[in-house]
């Protein structure tokens, strides 16, 4: 835009440009670090897990199954030791006695330690191992974890859709989100911090979904089902497992409130370096043409050292979970091998029931690391969680009024063609309409005031009418307000006062969409997609055919410039169009705004870009495209509009002259200070 005002003022963006000013690598402004409120913002990611209710219960069963079945492997596993140790000490035994004869001789000699070991053992003095029990209690073992392992495959299949369907509809409302935010909303954010919301934080979260939630099924329902199996084998040693959960639940706590905060700034420093970035490379140009690139680069190597701290900071703070985790399963293992050995010792319990507990004290331990460990994933990614809903609860422009009112009249698509002798004729713009038929786009401003900021005013108590078919062009110095009154016609600002009415209906009535359907606009910024040139121009109206296309690029003379390109009209431009001119980018524009036909035409300094000869074939076919369509024109060469109807005069948001050229020139205000500013200087030099 050729007006500074577009850009409101509040809230205001911190920029560290070249003289505390802007600047092609001064642009972005450092996220507000703020604590992770964790507990709200973890429920509300976990609350759009809802429409997969019955995926999630899937999942919560087959992990109830795969659990189960994995649990009984340790107590099964158990009693194939019993079997092994049970056989080879009966072997050793004098074959024909009984247990209780050989207890009784044991303690008879002395050996009552020998002899309260044996007594918690199944014997059978003179048999040896009983292969046929053993391989039984095997092939169950065997059989249980494959279908453990097959459940858990299944577990993960489902959980794999509902992550991804999750993170495909949060995908989806930020991108319908991002269609309802107000132009303003744009202006404060700098680029490479929305894109970074919008791709690398929906990323983490989708990560995080994928590598928490199986683990912290999994993990939850491990640490019930071990706990029982336990509680089973020994009242005893699962309570000196238990010591556990509340030392694990201490450390947590401690080193995640520590690395809450460094998630944060991670994720804030990332998108502040991409915003960074995206500005830099965008103008690497103007970085180049002043010779710059070290202040970028001293900028982009402290912006990268911040990210590399809080990032290196809260990964270490967090790492140290998962050691700690470790370092107190390792004591409680050394706790229940001495306890578990003297109860062997004292024939209270077997040894193939302390083999199964140390394996269900590491099973218990393992599931209790792990959720240890995800503690980082989890404050990751509910920290992205947290900035993709500031940016999906971010206030939304008004919505449109429901109420029914008559839609403005859409001129006819050959109207312009329509010169018969029984058409009615504007006596004041010479523009053509059909007998009885009002000529559509009457666009007029009723004590319209609007500020970007509450305490700086701009535009007061403005009143303008543009009739039918006339041409306004509005000229004034940069910072008058130009730009501002074409946001307000767009209604991508709402106004403070007053209202803008369009045919006799205010424009705030009307939905955006039909609004804006239309208004036709070229900008001196061009901007087109990627895509062929075809694509471009048909982009201003949909359903447009090729006939259309051929139309408007001849009347804005791309049918010109086309041909000397390899592929024409199909001639695919990539993100910046780098394989055209300016000149010629801006003629497709103008093309574009042709195929449009709208009531309205709004052209911001669009001929800025193109050279004197293609400016005056352009001018011709402006001339042709304004018939019978109000036409506003910002323009700072005046050049460009001697032959408007009405030329407005604008400074600090108020109209100070108005009148056609000739007028405004013999009256020797405003107009004519910046005529001769623009005409006699160049003379004189």
């Amino acid at each position: 835009m050729s007006d500074s005002n577009r850009a409101p003022v509040r809230p205001p963006m911190p920029r560290r440009g070249p003289g505390g000013g802007g600047g092609p690598f001064g642009g972005m402004g450092m996220p507000v670090e703020k604590s992770l409120n964790f507990g709200p913002s973890a429920r509300r990611l976990l609350g759009r897990l809802r429409p997969e209710r019955v995926a999630v219960v899937a999942v919560i069963l087959l992990g109830v199954v795969s659990v189960v079945l994995s649990v009984i492997g340790p107590k099964l596993l158990g009693q194939a030791t019993n079997l092994v140790f049970d056989g080879f000490v009966s072997k050793s035994l004098p074959a024909g006695a009984t247990q209780a004869e050989v207890i009784a001789g044991l303690r008879a000699a002395g050996k009552n330690q020998l002899a309260d070991l044996l007594s918690g053992m199944q014997l059978h003095p003179g048999h040896g191992i009983d292969f046929a029990a053993l391989s039984s209690v095997l092939l169950i073992t065997l059989a249980l974890y494959v279908f453990s392992a097959v459940f858990m495959w299944l577990q993960g299949y489902v959980l794999n859709g509902v992550t991804q369907r999750t993170v495909y509809r949060m995908r989806r409302d930020v991108e319908a989100k991002l269609n309802r935010l107000p132009l303003s909303y744009f202006d404060r954010t700098p680029r490479g911090e929305l894109l970074s919301r919008v791709t690398n934080d929906i990323d983490n979260i989708s990560q995080t979904l994928q590598q928490t939630m199986s683990q912290l099924v999994t993990s939850l329902l491990t640490v019930v089902g071990v706990l029982v199996m336990m509680f089973v084998i020994s009242p005893l040693l699962a309570v000196i497992a238990l010591v556990t959960i509340p030392l694990t639940l201490l450390i947590t706590a401690v080193i995640a409130k520590r690395s809450q905060k460094l998630f944060v700034a991670q994720w804030s420093h990332t998108g502040a370096l991409n915003g960074q970035i995206e500005e830099a490379f965008t103008g690497h140009a103007l970085v180049k043409v002043f010779g710059r690139q070290k202040e970028v680069a001293a900028r982009f190597a402290d912006k990268n050292d911040e990210l590399y701290r809080a990032s290196f900071g809260a990964q270490f703070v967090s790492g140290i979970i998962m050691p700690s985790m470790m370092f107190v399963g390792n004591l409680v293992y050394v706790a229940i091998a001495v306890v578990g050995g003297l109860m062997v010792a004292s024939g209270s319990m077997g040894i193939g029931d302390v083999q199964a507990f140390i394996q269900y004290s590491r099973q218990f331990t393992q599931p209790l690391s792990q959720l240890g460990s995800m503690a980082n994933l989890l404050q990751s990614g509910v920290a992205s969680a947290e900035r993709v809903f500031e940016l999906l609860d971010a206030t939304e422009q008004s919505p449109d009024d429901r109420e029914e009112v008559p839609a403005p009249v859409s001129p006819s698509a050959d109207a312009s063609a329509d010169t018969n002798a029984d058409a009615d004729v504007n006596a004041e713009t010479g523009a053509v309409a059909a007998p009885g038929t009002p000529l559509p786009g009457r666009l007029a401003f009723e004590n319209v005031s609007f500020r970007y900021d509450a305490e700086t005013p701009l535009i007061e108590t403005l009143s303008l009418v543009a009739e039918p078919g006339q041409t306004i062009a509005i000229v004034g110095p940069t910072g008058a307000g130009k730009t501002t009154l074409v946001n307000l016609m767009m209604r991508f600002y709402e106004v403070d006062a007053g209202r803008i009415t369009l045919d006799g209906v205010d424009i705030a009535r009307l939905p955006r969409a039909e609004l804006r359907s239309r208004m036709g606009m070229v900008l001196q910024d061009t901007w087109l997609f990627g895509g062929t040139i075809r694509d471009n121009i048909a982009y201003g109206r949909t359903g447009a055919s090729e006939a259309d296309i051929l139309e408007a690029a001849t009347a804005s003379y791309v049918d010109r410039f086309v041909h000397a390109l390899p592929d024409g009209y199909d001639t695919v431009l990539d993100d910046e169009a780098s394989n055209l001119s300016a000149g010629e980018k801006q003629l497709i524009t103008i093309a574009r705004a042709f195929i449009a036909r709208p009531n309205v035409l709004i052209l911001d300094e669009a001929t800025s870009s193109v050279d004197t000869r293609t400016e005056v074939l352009v001018q011709r076919a402006m001339r042709a495209l304004r018939q019978n369509r109000t036409s506003f024109v910002i323009a700072h060469r005046l050049s460009t509009i001697r032959d408007a109807d009405l030329i407005l005069v604008m400074e600090h948001g108020s109209i100070v002259e108005q009148g056609d050229h000739d007028q405004l020139l013999a009256a020797g205000g405003a107009y004519a200070r910046l005529y001769e500013a623009q005409f006699a200087a160049p003379v004189e030099g």
